[in-house]
């Protein structure tokens, strides 16, 4: 890495295992008429394996100092956009590009792990699967099931659209510099068959309601809600209004909402 000086306000770990690299690229099929975007490359160390798909690619890095080691990998197929993702406008960089299936791979930095994901899912650009690197605390609670302690929110939010596969860990030795806490892999695929409900926003503000105090029960803080109609979905999956949300599966939310119509 040389004397390149890491901005730890910028989250830069770079990854530099090269098996945790090849595991990264075997756990996605993408085909040359696919579009990959990579979030956060740094040196370019995923990159180049992903160039190996020979697929458009386009990459958002935040720090032009890497200039030197991105610009290499430029060709017809391939950009490097430096500018900051969560500023970006997703639908416009894709337009003009003759893709078939769109993929995110991306180590994401720790600390904007939900706005990267929540900014990708609110562009409503169709995005086949994402396998991120996130904190892997972080990968557990996206990945919980229901009745589990790190099921939240975030759990419901995600499995709404995808998927949620925890692939595998990666101890932090395999970055540099070194972080605090081991990272995970986890992918999403986009789910096939769907339960729609009429108005998502207003969906999740009431999932959202029902998480809003985490030691409170559901009665207490779904209260502004018609509690007979909730109480009555509750009841086919053998739970209550004494319950807390941490119980209620995807589906149950879903119906409960549903009811309330």
């Amino acid at each position: 890495m040389g004397e390149f000086k890491h901005k730890h306000s910028l989250g830069q770990n770079f990854l530099k295992d090269r098996k945790v690299l090849i595991k990264i690229i075997d756990s996605v099929d993408v085909k040359e008429d696919d579009l990959i975007i990579e979030i956060g490359p740094g040196q370019g160390a995923l990159t180049k394996y992903l160039k190996l798909f020979h697929s458009y690619l386009r990459c958002f890095e935040i720090d032009e100092r890497v200039r030197k080691y991105l610009n290499t990998f430029e060709d017809e197929k391939t950009e490097i956009i430096y500018q900051d993702f969560l500023q970006v406008d997703i639908n416009e960089v894709v337009k003009d590009i003759k893709y078939n299936k769109l993929y995110i791979i991306a180590n994401l930095p720790y600390y904007i792990t939900t706005p990267i994901i929540e900014k990708i899912i609110n562009s409503k650009v169709e995005v086949e699967g994402m396998v991120l690197m996130v904190q892997d605390e972080v990968a557990d609670r996206l990945c919980a099931i229901p009745g589990s302690k790190n099921y939240g929110y975030i759990t419901v939010y995600l499995n709404y659209y995808f998927n949620l596969e925890k692939l595998f860990t990666v101890d932090r030795s395999s970055f540099e510099p070194v972080p605090n806490v081991d990272s995970a892999v986890i992918k999403l695929s986009l789910k096939e068959n769907r339960l729609i409900v009429n108005d998502e926003d207003k969906f999740f503000e009431f999932v959202k309601d029902a998480f809003k105090m985490k030691r409170k029960n559901l009665k207490n803080n779904l209260r502004k809600y018609d509690l007979d109609k909730i109480n009555n979905v509750l009841g086919k999956y053998n739970l209550a209004l004494q319950d807390r949300a941490e119980k209620v599966s995807l589906e149950c939310f879903i119906e409960m909402f549903n009811s309330l119509k």
